[in-house]
């Protein structure tokens, strides 16, 4: 106040700052950007953890920008397992465009054969012609649709961008049509497991909580992470890489594990402990898992249900293949559907989940896509009277269950 009857000029929060040293100083060349540095990862804008792509970037769009550095990803295989496979190829092969290194498990064929069908990256001049045929349906289908009256009330909501780029600085997209180029594979490390070999070594089943395949096989991913430089514990000298885990159709037979061949196996904790031992070794290293697992083979539903609380993210896949479903008219466009079960939640007490149902996968002609399921608004003459009735029985159960609850009355009392 003194200050104000005399004149004199108030001393400014600047000043205040410039004549006094803070406590609070900022680093010189950027010091928390060490593990950004990674090839193949950026963080995440959400949560702050490390995230790398799963070989499909609309799948990594639905996950919150991709996977976590640390995490285990369950893909629950379809039916005949044909686009879990899919899922696996893709995700190794990220891995290998981005540099990173490889450690494959898999009970049905050879690891060296599987990153020989690795599927090939696309490159800038095919981006470009697939971006021009893109274009092309959108500006025809916007012209067709242009004689088309719509309702009032939609005409102010905004469109939807519904192509998509082939190609990202965060993920790529792969050409299903050809197989990956030898020299890529050879610019990596890799290393593979098969349940079939190394039958040596393997401790007396009775005394051990895991079948042998099992053990072997946290062994041999415990020694990778251990003696190549992934455990985040130890500082490390030489330059740090992310390590890409592939475990293929995992509780199968093959694996020396009963769970998919009886309702009550003889130990119904092996798959379990073996999840809880894997995930212990990701979280203290710089790794990320996948692993697909025949679902619709476990009897014991309480089993898949452990399994899944052993997981961060679990994704089911249900093919068209042999079901009704692919010859019904409403599902032409679409091979499968994908169900988003659980993501994770780091950082955080709860996690989004808007936006995650509704999802259908479809293969085109050269690329692996997931959309949002769009069935057609009215149901046309060209609808068989089967899908219509198959549309029409949940309104008739749903219609009787209502009349249920009205005590003999024809109408409902509202």
């Amino acid at each position: 106040m003194a200050a104000l009857e005399t004149g004199e000029r108030l001393p400014r929060r600047s000043d205040q700052g410039a004549a006094t040293a803070t406590s609070f100083q900022r680093r010189g060349g950027g010091g928390g950007g060490r593990l950004a540095s990674l090839p193949g990862t950026r963080p995440s804008a959400r949560h702050g953890q490390l995230l790398l792509s799963s070989g499909l970037p609309s799948l990594d769009a639905k996950l919150g920008g991709g996977m976590a550095v640390g995490t285990l990803l369950l893909i629950e295989e379809d039916v005949y397992g044909v686009y879990a496979n899919l899922f696996f190829k893709h995700f190794l092969a990220e891995g290998v465009i981005c540099g990173h290194n490889l450690f494959v498990a898999s009970d049905k064929e050879d690891p060296a054969d599987i990153l020989k069908d690795l599927p090939s990256p696309l490159l800038n001049t095919t981006v470009n012609v697939m971006e021009e045929e893109a274009a092309k349906a959108v500006t025809s289908k916007q012209e067709s649709q242009e004689s088309m009256r719509i309702a009032w009330r939609y005409q102010n909501i905004p469109k939807l961008e519904v192509t998509q780029t082939a190609f990202s600085k965060f993920g790529h997209y792969f050409d299903l049509s050809r197989t990956m180029a030898p020299e890529l594979i050879q610019n990596i490390t890799w290393n593979g497991f098969s349940p079939f070999e190394e039958t040596s070594f393997c401790p007396d089943e009775k005394s051990c909580e895991m079948p042998c395949g099992y053990t072997r096989l946290l062994r041999s991913i415990q020694k990778v992470i251990y003696q190549q430089g992934y455990d985040g514990s130890v500082p490390q000298k030489k330059e740090r890489n992310i390590l890409r885990i592939g475990i293929q159709s995992l509780g199968s037979v093959l694996w020396g594990d009963d769970i998919c061949c009886t309702e009550n196996p003889q130990s119904i904790n092996r798959l379990t402990k073996f999840l809880y031992a894997l995930r212990g070794l990701l979280r203290t290293s710089l790794s990320a898992c996948m692993i697909t697992v025949p679902a619709h083979l476990i009897q014991n539903k309480a089993i898949m249900e452990r399994v899944a609380n052993l997981s961060d993210t679990v994704v089911g896949l249900e093919s068209f293949i042999g079901s009704e479903r692919e010859t019904n008219p409403l599902y032409k466009d679409y091979h499968g559907l994908i169900h988003i079960h659980q993501i994770p939640r780091l950082n955080s007490l709860i996690c989004d989940v808007s936006g995650m149902k509704d999802l259908a996968f479809r293969l085109k002609r050269k690329l692996f896509v997931i959309e949002r399921l769009h069935l057609p608004p009215d149901l046309s003459d060209t609808v068989s009277r089967t899908s219509k009735q198959d549309l029409a029985e949940p309104t008739k159960l749903l219609s009787s269950g209502c009349r249920a609850m009205a005590i003999g009355k024809e109408h409902l009392d509202f």
